[in-house]
């Protein structure tokens, strides 16, 4: 065992702290990215004297999620408003902070590597979870303070960027959905006067599908006259850690693969998920998708693909309610085919196309971004071992 690596018990302890007096009301969850979370629990009725209270620098974690979901739901609160964790979750602090930044100790809760630790501990022990002393046995490397400090300075750094480009993604998503909403669902689109149409006297029909009026020499359509449904051909093992090309699932995140059976610009919907929840994304380029994943592109070249982006992402919360199953929930063809979407004339279309793939351009290009200061921050992440450290004498 190298010199430097202390037992994390050494330098943490529990912390006891119940809202006996119910000042505190805010209850959080503990999520799989390793942050808070909004709490889906039903708390009508619930004793919530028993919740923990959390404070600045605590910690709060899920012992026994390593055997379900191979990680370890491990959070650290930064902010200055208290607030509750499930009693179920134990709560600690750094004994120290001039000995272990608890920042530090985050970030090595954050490597893969950890996660594989606690799971691999799960399957070996006989109660088959991970507990409070088996993560005060987990060794960890311990530098000086100082350097404590430059490690967690340059990893913040890092997310501090992430964090503002993801902020500039969802302005941009949110000006292109505010522009769809304007056109396509107020009918409010550049006249031949460049005024908008509806408000401006725009010739309107009624449509008996929609049950409502659509602007004249519109028309409805169901998905199954507007948009191709081709699914990927692989299975799910085979995503790579050092692949290539994006790899779409029916998972939230994109993976990578070393092959690519598609090179378009399309959009991904996941054909199954146990709560109903379908992520959805668009890409332009090479890329591969998983055998349950739907690859949709338009039909007609004068649909825009990024009003069917929106006319999809527009139906989503209504697909858990008409998806097919039980434990896993699937969106199938019979599902989809059926559904309604309106068709404008190749003028509107085009414009709109137009002005859209301008922002859809900077959010790829701030995607790649994303994607590379990701993998900077687990180069810094994998550096924590590597790090030369001085001997700390130890309580």
């Amino acid at each position: 065992m190298k010199s430097n690596y202390k037992p994390i018990g050494n330098f943490i302890h529990r912390v006891e702290k119940r809202n006996k007096d119910l000042k505190v009301t805010k209850l959080l969850g503990l999520s799989m990215t390793k942050e808070f979370r909004e709490t889906t629990s039903n708390t009508v009725g619930t004793n919530m004297s028993v919740y923990r209270v959390m404070s600045k620098y605590q910690f709060a974690c899920d012992f026994m999620s390593p055997i379900r979901v191979n990680k370890l739901p491990v959070v650290l609160k930064l902010d200055d408003v208290p607030n509750l964790v499930s009693p179920a979750y134990p709560v600690f602090e750094v004994n120290d902070r001039n000995e272990l930044n608890p920042e530090y100790l985050m970030m090595w809760f954050r490597r893969p590597e950890f996660d594989r630790y606690a799971t691999f501990k799960c399957d070996a022990a006989i109660r088959g979870g991970y507990d409070w002393e088996a993560l005060c046995e987990t060794l960890i490397p311990v530098p000086s303070i100082e350097k404590q400090r430059e490690i967690v300075k340059e990893y913040n750094t890092v997310i501090h960027r992430i964090e503002l480009n993801k902020k500039l993604n969802q302005k941009l998503e949110e000006t292109a959905q505010a522009l769809y909403k304007h056109w396509f669902v107020d009918f409010e689109f550049p006249n031949e006067e460049g005024k908008p149409y509806k408000s401006n006297g725009g010739a309107m029909v009624f449509n008996e599908e929609l049950d409502k009026g659509i602007p004249v020499g519109w028309e409805v359509h169901n998905y199954e006259k507007l948009f191709s449904f081709k699914t990927g051909k692989l299975n799910s093992n085979a995503a790579s850690i050092n692949g290539v090309y994006p790899f779409f699932t029916c998972s939230a995140e994109t993976f990578k693969t070393n092959t690519y059976s598609f090179d378009c610009e399309a959009l991904l919907l996941a054909g199954n998920n146990a709560s109903a929840i379908y992520p959805f994304k668009y890409f332009k380029g090479k890329f591969d998708a998983y055998q349950r994943t739907y690859v949709i592109t338009p039909l007609k070249n004068s649909i825009s693909i990024y009003q069917a982006y929106f006319e999809i992402i527009n139906q989503l919360d209504e697909f858990k309610g008409i998806s097919s199953g039980t434990a896993t929930k699937f969106l199938t063809m019979k599902i989809l085919n059926p559904l309604l979407s309106i068709y404008p004339n190749k003028t509107i279309s085009e414009q709109f196309h137009k002005i859209c793939s301008k922002i859809f351009e900077r959010k790829l290009l701030i995607e790649q971004a994303l994607e590379q200061l990701n993998k900077l921050n687990s180069i810094i992440l994998s550096k924590m071992t590597k790090v030369e450290t001085e001997k700390l004498e130890t309580k």
